[in-house]
């Protein structure tokens, strides 16, 4: 008894060695305010978030701990002392709720339905993406394919594209392999900051993975793998046909824009930066700050599917809070509303007999408008009204059932002029199978019918990626779509030209034009809805007791003088393209002169201005930058601002 007493105090000891020396290196070159078992237990247990290290992968609560909620104020906060904490930011975004979305779950169990004998192939397309750690974990240890019912049970599948998702991705890979075949390193974490200015033993340490800096976190690679995704075509016998079809191409419309190669790329708008100087590690208060920050806000345009989430989080298992999801939801509506379109309506003549109204849309986005998955769509909503607010025209409106009024029966045009009520100008992709069909099984989908949805800034049909994003539908009568005033391609807009009926009405009119957003139309959910299935009828009952209101995105109006009175005044002129890439803009009407010029700093400058048809032709200096025109029309002056990119 009386050796084992020394011999227990000397393991002892020489145990406490061994961890004061991991825990030296691990806060090295200072130290922190806990032992390495407080912190260990505090960042294990100091989250909602389910905590669990799988073989290759953790999940988001794992990485909490030091990422998430500072208690003590001093991680994760900026510097008006609002909590920026990533793991807060990003619990209610429709990424983290990728695997839990009932939307997703419902065309999963779908396509299935429809084709029985596809379904491993189908389940793995699907849950790559929506599961990636769960499914590509399977993978890397060399199991059984990961199937929806292993999601079902699945904790690391249900963490949906989580911190690992991307932060571990092989930068060599990222950008380069599509279709969620996404390729992971074991031992690395990937971050924005330079090696030399992180402290990379603090994370192994406590996590066993060394991060280090990778531009492919910055440069928007790591979304590619999912955000273009190729499906593989089925006949209407379920038999395969060699065929391909592109299920969305967010990432190669990125690549075929004037924003290829810039700041602008994913992260400029889903994850704002911020250059406040902000601690990354919670309890680590001997840390430096780094700046620029990127919060997680993770928003698009999908307001819709996240007020479902919200309202279904409970039975959906989400760890988000009511007041989390208000958040995302301000933030999408902001990015939607802000980030997304610009929108002009003019009334350029009138007389009893006809109103001619242009409705200008420019693409704000570095993708299409709207991109994504293919149910998404937008419509433009125009009324035209009498002198009372009486309507004399409308069009593009949407019914009780959230449809638009006079859609088609299989699908609506595009439309350049638009004569008739029962005309809507409706920009989505619409999928046909081998017979030229319209479907929405994306297992039956061969060439897309219609793909007039808005692209890019400097969108070219010559660009390599050019058959992954094709335009479709369009016809070649529409010289405004994506060509600007002298007719060259990549401006990124559309105008339509209504021709509106006034049948003798000579009094005032008044101009309203409103652009509609909705991710789940309807006609995309019928033919999914007339089976039945336990993620289907979930589905349906959620959507039955919804809002379907589409999301307003943006609007315009203007006015109208009655007949003899209709000479437009100051306010109806329009200088565009705004911004413009070429330094070349016009300005609509003759009777209006440009008198003076400025750049940002108030400075005069030389701008050419040649009188054409229709309008002058305005030549900015060869510098880009902001600039102010001075526009002079009847006596009346107003200043433009115009950006040349």
């Amino acid at each position: 008894m009386g050796m084992r007493r020394p011999f227990a105090i000397l393991a002892g000891l020489a145990g406490l060695v061994l961890l004061s020396a991991a825990w030296t290196e691990a806060i090295r070159p200072v130290h922190g305010p806990h032992s390495a078992l407080d912190l260990w237990v505090y960042r294990s247990a100091n989250t909602d978030l389910t905590v669990l290290h799988s073989a290759y992968f953790a999940t988001a609560g794992r990485c909490a701990g030091c990422h998430g909620h500072d208690t003590v104020g001093l991680a994760s906060v900026d510097a008006s002392g609002r909590d920026v904490n990533v793991a807060d930011d990003w619990r209610s975004t429709l990424m983290a709720n990728s695997a839990r979305d009932p939307f997703f779950r419902a065309k999963m169990e779908h396509e299935v339905l429809v084709n029985p004998g596809h379904q491993g192939e189908i389940e793995g397309k699907c849950l790559s993406c929506h599961a990636p750690l769960g499914f590509h974990e399977q993978r890397m240890l060399g199991g059984a394919p990961f199937t929806a019912a292993m999601l079902d049970t699945s904790t690391i599948g249900h963490d949906g594209v989580s911190c690992l998702s991307c932060h571990m991705q092989n930068p060599d890979s990222a950008g380069r392999h599509f279709s969620g075949q996404l390729h992971f390193d074991s031992a690395q974490v990937y971050g924005p900051y330079p090696d030399d200015v992180i402290n990379p033993n603090i994370m192994e340490f406590f996590v066993g993975w060394r991060p280090q800096e990778g531009q492919h976190i910055l440069d928007g690679r790591v979304c590619a793998g999912c955000h273009t995704l190729l499906t593989s075509t089925l006949d209407l016998q379920g038999n395969p046909t060699g065929d391909e079809f592109v299920e969305q191409a967010t990432w190669h419309e990125w690549l075929n824009s004037d924003y290829n190669g810039t700041a602008m790329n994913c992260r400029g708008c889903h994850m704002p930066r911020i250059n406040d100087s902000i601690i990354l590690a919670a309890d680590y208060a001997f840390l430096p700050g780094h700046a620029p920050f990127g919060l997680h806000h993770l928003a698009g345009g999908n307001v819709y599917m996240l007020e479902l989430l919200k309202k279904h989080r409970a039975a959906l298992g989400i760890p988000a809070t009511d007041v989390q999801f208000d958040s995302t939801i301000a933030r999408t509506l902001d990015n939607l509303q802000r980030r997304t379109l610009e929108l002009d309506v003019q009334l350029l003549d009138r007389t009893t007999d006809t109103a001619w109204i242009d409705v200008r849309l420019l693409n704000l986005t570095g993708h299409k408008f709207p991109s994504g998955y293919p149910s998404r769509r937008a419509f433009v909503e125009l009324d035209v009204l009498d002198a009372n607010g009486d309507t004399l025209f409308h069009s593009g409106r949407f019914d009780a059932t959230y449809e638009v009024e006079g859609h088609d029966a299989d699908m609506e045009p595009h439309h350049d002029v638009i004569t008739s009520p029962d005309q809507a100008q409706i920009y989505e992709l619409v999928m046909g199978d081998v017979n030229d069909d319209v479907t929405t099984v994306l297992e039956r989908a061969k060439s897309p019918l219609k793909d007039n949805r808005l692209v890019p800034l400097g969108f070219s049909t010559t660009h390599p990626s050019y058959d992954t994003t094709v335009i479709a539908g369009v016809p070649a009568t529409d010289l405004d779509f994506n060509h600007d005033a002298l007719g060259l391609e990549g401006d990124g807009g559309d105008e339509v030209h209504y021709h509106v009926p006034l049948n003798g009405y000579g009094g005032a009119l008044h101009v309203k034009a409103s652009v509609w957003y909705q991710p789940v139309p309807p006609r995309w959910n019928a033919e999914m809805f007339s089976l039945n299935g336990t993620h289907i009828d979930a589905f349906r009952t959620m959507v039955d007791s919804a809002d379907g209101t589409p999301t307003l995105v943006a609007q315009d109006s203007t006015y109208g003088g009655p007949v003899g009175l209709m000479e437009a005044g100051v306010d109806h002129l329009r200088v565009h393209p705004n911004p413009t890439r070429d330094g070349t803009v016009w300005l609509n009407d003759t009777r209006a002169s440009v008198v003076d010029a400025f750049d940002a700093s108030g400075r005069r400058v030389q701008v050419t201005v040649q009188r054409a048809a229709g309008g002058t032709r305005i030549a900015l200096p060869a510098a880009k930058g902001t600039y102010l025109l001075v526009i002079e029309r009847d006596g009346q002056e107003r200043v433009e601002r115009v950006v040349r990119e």
